[in-house]
């Protein structure tokens, strides 16, 4: 927390490891592991002769030990679904009572750059991102586009191995396009009940095996 609210800035170092422990009335061997695992997950950085030294807090630095994590643990990716099943269908939702012309530009400029990768046999990855960026941008809720760049930068390894899946570019912009259609009818269950079967149609890819392509998502 000292950290969090910047007690210990960026650009200072650290009190020694005896006035830290004299603080918190632990142990110095405590407070050596802890600088440690702070040091290991990147919120701290040593610098020979100078001290240990906050590292400026970005999501970037805060996902990256999750995201490496998640990488090799099948159950954490499971439990991430089941967020984007609790979380992208009220985005949706809300997006949909408030979404803007600049916003269907935005999205329609997405769908248009994802179908010409789709033709050409690219990744569309940047593109699907995007398309979820815009999603939560069109709630003009500050809080949940900052959930959504959390949860877009810990998507990033199954995203990958999802659009290697046979068929899963033609469904990921399927997907979006029944998110898009419901929100132009300004259709809040409509634009909730797309995302939904647009993350249930991404779990089942990620279940199946690479070779096996199940049927489109169904339009609304």
């Amino acid at each position: 927390m000292l950290i969090l609210d910047r007690t210990f800035p960026p650009a200072q170092p650290l009190p020694s490891e005896r006035l830290l422990a004299e603080r918190f009335g632990v142990s110095r061997g405590s407070i050596r592991d802890a600088l440690r695992m702070l040091e290991m997950i990147g919120l701290l950085e040593t610098r020979h002769g100078q001290g240990t030294f906050p590292h400026e807090l970005t999501v970037d630095r805060l996902v990256a030990p999750l995201a490496s994590v998640m990488m090799y643990r099948t159950d954490l990716q499971d439990e991430l679904l089941d967020v984007r099943r609790m979380f992208e269908p009220a985005v949706a939702r809300a997006a949909a009572t408030r979404v803007t012309d600049d916003d269907f530009d935005d999205l329609q400029r997405i769908l248009d750059a994802q179908r010409r990768k789709l033709k050409t046999g690219r990744s569309a990855i940047v593109e699907d991102t995007a398309f979820h960026a815009v999603m939560a941008r069109s709630t003009r809720n500050r809080v949940v586009m900052s959930i959504m760049a959390i949860l877009n930068d810990l998507l990033v390894e199954s995203r990958t191995a999802a659009l290697k899946q046979k068929g899963r570019p033609e469904q990921s912009i399927q997907g979006h396009e029944a998110v898009v259609a419901a929100l132009r009818r300004r259709d809040p269950d409509g634009a909730a009940r797309a995302m939904h079967e647009h993350i249930d149609q991404i779990a089942l890819l990620l279940s199946t095996p690479a070779d096996f392509a199940p049927p489109p998502a169904p339009r609304t």
